[in-house]
């Protein structure tokens, strides 16, 4: 066995395994690396990334979308300085209502998602694997370059190809946007 597939699937073990239950700002347990939906997306967001936050629509737009199709949204809080106020106040700020917004001080979900990028996000598949992380879409094609629109939509097209039953053609993409600050780091 190579070294990369050993790799992979002692990865793939650990999150197969990973059994983390997280607590949304609201009270609520919750568990999205456990989908009990067909896929779960998980958003890595915080509230003072300029490009994070001008994904809210795209975000919601994306959930909507998709959650009738059998996909849970979850919102990634990662900034450790957050309080679950904070994260309250900004759901409310950017309109986002109906999935839940998760503050991930201890930063567990990053971990087990690889996250280093807000925005970003993580297709889970039901059995817990990472099937794609990266960009939502190439709006962005660097810091301060934004094109006028999208013309590569990675998150929609592993979703679809999710949900068609197909692998992920692209698993892994670069997020363009504000980088995630350690836990513990202050």
């Amino acid at each position: 066995m190579g070294l990369s597939v050993l790799l992979i699937s002692v990865c793939a073990s650990a999150l197969l395994g990973a059994s983390v239950t997280v607590r949304d700002v609201q009270g609520v347990d919750r568990s999205p690396l456990q989908p009990k939906e067909k896929a779960s997306v998980l958003f890595f967001v915080t509230s003072d990334c300029p490009i994070s936050n001008s994904y809210a629509p795209e975000i919601q737009r994306i959930c909507s979308e998709y959650s009738p199709r059998g996909v849970a949204c979850n919102l990634i809080y990662v900034d450790p300085d957050l309080t679950p106020a904070d994260v309250r106040k900004h759901t409310a700020e950017f309109g986002y209502k109906g999935m839940p917004a998760i503050l991930d001080s201890a930063q567990q979900l990053v971990r087990a998602a690889g996250a280093t990028t807000t925005p970003e996000a993580a297709l889970i598949g039901r059995s817990g694997q990472v099937l794609y992380r990266g960009r939502i879409d190439n709006l962005y094609a660097a810091l301060g370059k934004r094109r006028p629109a999208a013309t590569e939509k990675d998150l929609r097209k592993a979703l679809d190809e999710t949900l068609a039953g197909r692998p992920v053609s692209t698993p892994k993409t670069k997020a363009i946007g504000c980088y995630i600050p350690p836990a513990g780091a202050k």
